[in-house]
């Protein structure tokens, strides 16, 4: 991957029970870890509009120019899907 900006996307999901304390985690302890990496760049979290079945309910998205590792652990949330692409190219108005 060398110095490309690579895009990491995350859909994630949690029960109700568990949600105040998955975003507490993800914004307090996994967010500020990744951000000990020097090639992170960006993480952007999205939630859910709606309903929707079948759709996860949170989206992550990380931008990040070297290798990173799972902080992931077993929290009582599950990873719906993560896909990992690199820009063909930007816009910008």
């Amino acid at each position: 991957m060398g110095n490309n900006l690579v895009m990491n996307i995350v859909a994630s999901d949690c029960s109700a029970e568990k949600e105040a304390a998955f975003n507490k985690w993800y914004n307090e302890v996994h967010i500020p870890i990744l951000f000990k990496y020097k090639g992170m760049k960006r993480v952007t979290r999205y939630q859910l509009i709606g309903e929707s079945q079948g759709q996860a309910r949170y989206l992550a998205c990380y931008e990040y120019v070297e290798e990173m590792q799972e902080t992931w652990k077993d929290g009582g949330f599950d990873i719906k899907w993560t896909a990992q692409y690199e820009p063909i190219k930007s816009w910008e108005r």
